[in-house]
This record gives C-alpha cells, structure tokens and sequence, in this order.
C-alpha cells in the first residue's frame, strides 16, 4: 500500500515537473516572439529609409510599394557630399558632441558622488533643488540663456551648445548618484581605513568602477547632441559651422523632389549614433539596470 502511494506520489510530482516545464517553455516562446515582433515593427522604418534610398527612381512613387528594388542605385549616398560640405558637418556634429560628452561625464559623475557618498548640510534639499530644475520646459530658460549668451559675446560660436553641459545636467547628477549608491559603503570604510580623502575615494575606487554609468552618459549625451536641432539653429551662424542636423534641413529644401538623395542622408546623419550604441551597448544596459536598482 505505501508501496503504491509512493508510486502515485512520484507520478504527481513527475506531471507538474512536465506541466511547469511546458508552462516555462511556452512563456519563453511568447516573449521571444514578442520581442522578436517588437524588433521587426521598430526596424521598418530604418529598412523604409535604405530601401528607399537605393531604389530607382521609377519604383519609389509606386502603389501599393515594392518592399525590395529591382537593382541597387548606390550613387545616392554620394549627392550630400556633393552639394554641401557634410564632411564638415560631421567633424563639427563630432566636435560638439564629444566636447559635451566628456564634460558631462565628469562633472556629473563628482557631483553624483558628493550627493551620494559626502555628507554636508541640507544636502538633501540641494538635491531635490537641481532635480526640480528637470522641470522647467527648454522654452521657458531659451529667452534668457540666449540674452546671457550674447552678453558673454558667445553667438556664433560652440561655446554655447558646450561649456553649460560642463557644469552637470541633473538629469546625469541623478544617474551618477544612483549608480554610487549601489557601491558598497565598506569600500569607502577600507579606503578611508588606508587615509584615502574622498578626493582619492572618488578617483581611485568609485570612478574606476562606475564606467557602465559613465558609458550610458556618454551615450545619451552624445545621442541628444549631435541629434539636437534647436539650439545649433539659434546659436550657430554660417554654413561651413552648421552640424549634421542643420545640414539635413538644408539639403531638404535644396533637394526636395530626390528622395532617395534625401534618404542616403538621413541613413548617414543617424549611422554614427547606431555604431555607437552598437559598440557600447553592453555598457548601457548594464548601466541602466544596476543605476536603477536602489533609489
């Protein structure tokens, strides 16, 4: 008798082992095929883009429209260089960005650590201060920045779309101190142990360990500006200073009736960003998980 209980009781187990494992088997199956759809619908438009710009010029206007072209018109690629000068364009897009870049990720990252590990008063309050700053729209400061800009005799030039990314964006204050938070306090209590000063806690211990933060400052900040359209149109004058953006908009109205001219540039104006985050994205996904695991 205990015999066959036994038995019946193996038998139970031995069937929701095989239920769950179906069960698991199942959801994974819906979420790659979620995850898989997801990726599809994002990618069309990116597809759209190179399709169209590779297409002859007799099948772009057909419909219902061809999803692939009959031969490859690589020429296309070629007109923006021809028309305006987009190699400038992209050494200035460079520039910009990696001058706002760096200087974002530093300052960000000593003043996410002194809100994180340094304790001063009312530092709290502070704190609260520069994230309420997030909430004013760009239009509200656009009027008097720009009436501060021409006192420092500063139009017409990068310092603008630069220098005020050096002094730590708070949206970048808060993911720096969020990563620091995730650092174990011991490490501070050993270093200090040693007669580290903060100034070398930062540099020697949380520094060296808060590159996947870093990595996903670098690519956010780098993403905005050489996406950034606004502020070079009211800061930057002349079309040799011009970055990737404006010269989208330029080569717009000059070529409105080529578009596949108009694609190739788009796909060239948007390939450094996508290379990057290529490059980088182990960093960033690792920096957003772990910056977003303690508040």
């Amino acid at each position: 008798m205990a015999t066959t209980v036994q038995t019946g009781a193996a038998v139970h187990q031995a069937g929701q082992h095989g239920n769950s494992k179906v069960s698991e088997t199942l959801y994974r199956l819906l979420l790659y095929g979620a995850v898989i759809l997801g990726g599809v619908i994002f990618a069309i438009p990116f597809y759209w883009m190179l399709r169209t710009s590779v297409m002859p010029t007799t099948q772009v206007y057909l419909f219902p429209p061809e999803w692939w072209p009959d031969k490859f018109e690589w020429h296309h690629f070629k007109t923006p260089f021809a028309v305006f000068p987009f190699a400038r364009f992209f050494l200035n897009s460079t520039f910009i960005a990696a001058g706002s870049a760096i200087g974002t990720a530093l300052s960000s990252s000593v003043v996410g650590f002194s809100f994180a590990r340094l304790r001063f008063p009312f530092r709290d309050k502070i704190f609260v201060i520069v994230l309420a700053t997030m909430m004013l729209p760009e239009h509200v400061r656009l009027v008097p920045t720009y009436l501060l800009f021409v006192e420092l005799d500063w139009i017409g030039t990068y310092r603008p779309l630069i220098i005020p990314n050096w002094f730590a964006p708070a949206f970048y204050v808060f993911l720096m101190r969020q990563f620091f938070m995730t650092i174990p306090r011991e490490l501070d209590d050993s270093a200090m142990i040693d007669g580290c000063n903060p100034i070398g806690l930062f540099w020697r211990i949380h520094l060296p360990l808060s590159l996947p933060a870093l990595g996903v400052v670098l690519i956010f900040m780098v993403t905005a500006q050489w996406n950034d359209f606004l502020h070079p149109l009211i800061y930057i004058q002349g079309v040799p200073n011009y970055t990737v953006a404006l010269g989208l908009r330029l080569f717009e109205g000059h070529m409105t009736n080529n578009m596949q001219a108009l694609m190739a540039a788009s796909i060239l104006g948007v390939l450094p960003t996508i290379i990057l985050f290529f490059f980088a994205q182990r960093y960033f996904v690792q920096g957003i998980v772990v910056s977003g695991v303690k508040g």
